[in-house]
């Protein structure tokens, strides 16, 4: 049987918390004991979380590579926000900072930002380079969810 958890960091005090996805709406912070709510905007990706967060994530999880100093990267940004609100539970939007993780983006050859990555199963299965749409987006992220 596979695995139905997630882990989901509590907004309040900011403790990894693996919780059943058939119990979600019932999940507390086994620290503070507040309600555990999924992301509703993207996380922070990070060589040092991205196999908890990413390779061993239950559900789909978008990346995306970016830097701050990149116009593309900011003009995606607010359309991977309204993505992550949308399929809040369902998948997991998670941003990367090239600059301060280059030894993560360069183990998946990201040459160009924005990149986006999406991982199923801890596996990448999809990758869109450069500014799209939100119904891009949507439509390679929908077919692994």
């Amino acid at each position: 049987m596979a695995d139905k958890s997630q882990i989901i960091a509590c907004e309040n005090c900011g403790t990894k918390n693996r919780i059943s996805l058939e119990n979600k709406d019932k999940a507390i912070c086994g620290k503070c004991k507040e309600k555990l709510y999924f992301p509703t905007k993207p996380i922070e990706i990070t060589g040092a979380n991205f196999n908890l967060m990413v390779e061993k994530s239950t559900l789909p999880v978008l990346v995306d590579f970016w830097a701050t100093w990149c116009p593309p990267c900011r003009m995606i940004a607010p359309i991977l926000d309204e993505v992550a609100r949308e399929l809040s539970g369902k998948a997991m939007i998670g941003k990367l900072d090239v600059d301060a993780n280059q030894i993560t983006a360069g183990r998946f050859r990201v040459q160009s930002i924005p990149t986006l990555l999406i991982f199923k199963g801890g596996k990448q299965v999809e990758r869109i380079v450069g500014l799209q749409t939100k119904e891009a987006i949507l439509q390679k992220l929908k077919k692994h969810l």
